[in-house]
């Protein structure tokens, strides 16, 4: 059996998308699985719409998810060079030996007569086809012409009838009419290859066995194969990932929120929990599982049970996810990703995070079970690291308000001067006596005393609270609040 190598190939034209991030996921799980090789190509031909830093930021994302590559960037290989920027020589051997073929052939008509075709056809009622009116030209009389300085493409002379039938390891076969198809472009009269003929041209000299991409690729796919029988080679595998789409089903935008990975990651979910969420795009380990570990993924991920069907993007579902692992994973990862976070809002110093990392890991501890994101985390510990300058809104209407609670934080204050052992068990013990002395309800003293503390109304549980801000803080809080209801 022949190796199994698998490559994604990003287009550097922005930051990575998710849509991009779960295609790369896919391969590197059918990768890893087959003990085979992820390969990482860079396709930067698309001179026009190349953004300066995209490169850098698509390596960065795609470490933050955990992903490896085995060639490419940064690492080498083989069968590079990597980038397709870097590999123009092979494209222009490769076109002109399918021109000295007779299978291609320069075209050179201009953007007016194309123009001018494109508008008698659809006077037609016809979808816009090239007319081939070049395709008669003879080699020796374009070499002339191109040597006299006519610009001039290359086109692939398309066979005129038949249907190209495509076999998909998600989809099955899927047949296209090449009554659909015209003569296409491989090489632009700016020297670059059009996609589909570098994308061909770059899988068979890396020895790509298996193709593994988004479903909005399975209409380039006949002419690619018809590129790989004229080049005489051998075919590799398609697998044709489903669209991702909004809840509503439209084509996924930014109006439907983050649909990057480097979005997310500033909104504060976890690395896991966005690769948990991706991988479920499409697949499933079966069951009722949701939350899935990458080595059980790699261990049961199957091309063959990768659903046809479109996958629905859900940030709903993603958030829910990053807070059962924001709840689950080791506590001192959670703080080593939070801590950026709480000194880029001003919550802590730089200096700060490395004195006292310690009580801040029981900080974040203590709030990370009622948060969804490293962002909340930040938000829900604030009043742990700055002195409390309001109290909410509505907090204040039902707890502040009523009569003679002044006098009860006094006396809740009066029970915490008298605890010597400023400790959970020893805080609440202290304010479960008062409760039974008073007679009340313990809800009557312990929400405002929160509100009080915090300026929150939800927070971790009280006595945890009071522990962790200490003794001084808690009877200066209470002193404030005082103040404030009269």
């Amino acid at each position: 059996m022949k190796e199994i190598r698998v490559r994604f190939a990003p287009s550097p034209t922005g930051y990575l998308h998710i849509g991009g991030a779960r295609t790369a996921l896919f391969n590197w799980y059918f990768a890893r699985q087959n003990k085979g090789k992820f390969v990482l190509r860079i396709e930067d031909t698309d001179t026009e719409r190349l953004k300066e830093d995209s490169v850098s930021q698509i390596l960065t994302s795609m470490k933050w998810l955990g992903m490896d590559w085995d060639e490419g960037p940064e690492v080498g290989g083989e069968y590079g060079p990597y980038y397709q920027s870097q590999r123009m020589e092979l494209y222009k051997k490769e076109a002109l030996r399918l021109v000295q073929e007779g299978k291609a052939y320069y075209c050179f008509c201009t953007a007016e007569e194309l123009q001018a075709e494109r508008d008698q056809q659809k006077k037609t009622g016809k979808n816009f086809r090239y007319s081939g009116k070049c395709s008669s030209i003879s080699l020796e009389e374009a070499q002339k012409r191109l040597a006299q300085g006519e610009k001039a493409v290359i086109r692939f002379r398309l066979p005129r009838k038949g249907e190209v039938k495509v076999k998909d390891l998600i989809r099955k076969q899927v047949s296209f009419s090449l009554d659909q198809l015209d003569d296409f472009i491989i090489m632009k009269s700016n020297g670059m290859p059009a996609y589909n003929f570098a994308c061909v041209v770059d899988d068979n000299a890396m020895a790509i066995s298996h193709v593994i991409r988004a479903e909005e690729h399975l209409s380039n796919t006949p002419k690619q194969v018809l590129l790989y029988e004229a080049l005489g080679y051998n075919l590799p595998e398609f697998a044709h990932l489903s669209m991702i789409l909004a809840p509503d089903r439209s084509k996924l935008s930014k109006r439907h929120g983050a649909t990057s990975v480097e979005e997310f990651r500033e909104q504060g979910y976890l690395a896991s929990a966005l690769v948990n969420y991706l991988t479920l795009l499409g697949w499933s380990p079966g069951g009722d599982q949701e939350l899935v570990s990458v080595e059980e993924t790699i261990q049961n991920f199957e091309l063959t049970k990768v659903s046809k069907n479109a996958a629905i993007y859900d940030t709903k579902k993603l958030t829910w996810m990053n807070g059962q692992y924001l709840t689950s994973e080791n506590i001192r990862e959670i703080v080593d990703q939070t801590l950026p976070f709480m000194v880029e809002r001003g919550v802590i110093t730089g200096q700060q995070a490395t004195d006292d990392y310690g009580e801040i890991t029981k900080i974040i501890d203590a709030v990370r079970e009622r948060v969804k994101t490293l962002v909340e985390i930040v938000d829900a510990s604030e009043y742990f690291f700055k002195e409390i300058t309001s109290y909410q809104e509505k907090g204040v209407r039902k707890y502040f308000s009523k009569p003679g609670v002044d006098e009860l934080l006094e006396k809740g204050r009066k029970a915490l001067t008298e605890v010597e052992d400023f400790t959970v068990e020893e805080t609440e013990n202290a304010y479960r006596r008062l409760i039974d002395e008073l007679e009340i309800k313990g809800g009557a003293i312990i929400h405002p005393t929160r509100l009080a503390l915090t300026g929150r109304t939800v927070s971790p549980g009280l006595f945890d609270i009071m522990a962790l801000l200490g003794k001084e803080r808690c009877l200066k809080r209470l002193n404030q609040a005082i103040e404030y209801i009269k």
